[in-house]
């Protein structure tokens, strides 16, 4: 397996731990079932991606409903998704729900205790890498972080790889879906 490059090169790497690349959606799939209590993070972006003309929001939620996932709305998220009939389970800036996951006293979105997994998904490319840093510095005893952004984030604990083209972003996203729709 060759090097995988981060799309922003700038201090994205510090340290010797780097994200580990996971390309087949059912062990991504494997990977949230195992978390008790994940988290989704979602950022703006997904307002403006589409698949096919299909909103990235909507893949987000599906995945949130199919494995059960509270959603952290950042940013003016929580709009879009009163707009597309979606509620979130919480609303939070980027940097505010980092400082809460970092703590691990914290008693979650659901108050059922802190999230021991925390998906991000849609922030801009650049706070998100820094959102990741901090938690793997800060927040490595009790949190596992994960990506589902298109591109490579070294400083999660799993990201997906760089994907060249949307179709296989969208692929990825959809065996996601239907893997963990078969794990119920």
């Amino acid at each position: 397996m060759s090097a995988v490059i981060p799309l922003h090169r700038v201090n994205v790497l510090t340290g010797i731990k780097s994200a580990r690349v996971i390309e087949d959606a059912a062990q991504y799939a494997n990977l949230l079932e195992k978390a008790k209590r994940p988290l989704l993070v979602l950022g703006p972006l997904l307002s403006e991606w589409s698949l096919d003309g299909k909103l990235a929001i909507e893949y987000a939620e599906e995945i949130a409903k199919a494995a059960n996932i509270p959603i952290c709305a950042t940013a003016h998220v929580k709009g879009k998704m009163v707009e597309l009939g979606m509620k979130p389970d919480s609303v939070y800036d980027a940097v505010e729900i980092v400082n809460h996951l970092k703590d691990p006293e914290w008693q979650g979105v659901r108050k059922e205790g802190n999230h021991d997994l925390v998906i991000f998904f849609g922030i801009r490319s650049d706070l998100e890498e820094q959102c990741l840093s901090v938690l793997k510095h800060f927040a490595f005893n009790h949190l596992i972080t994960m990506t589902l952004d298109k591109y490579y984030f070294p400083n999660a604990n799993y990201s997906l790889p760089n994907f060249k083209r949307e179709k296989q972003w969208k692929a990825f996203l959809e065996s996601l879906i239907d893997s963990l729709k078969k794990g119920d």
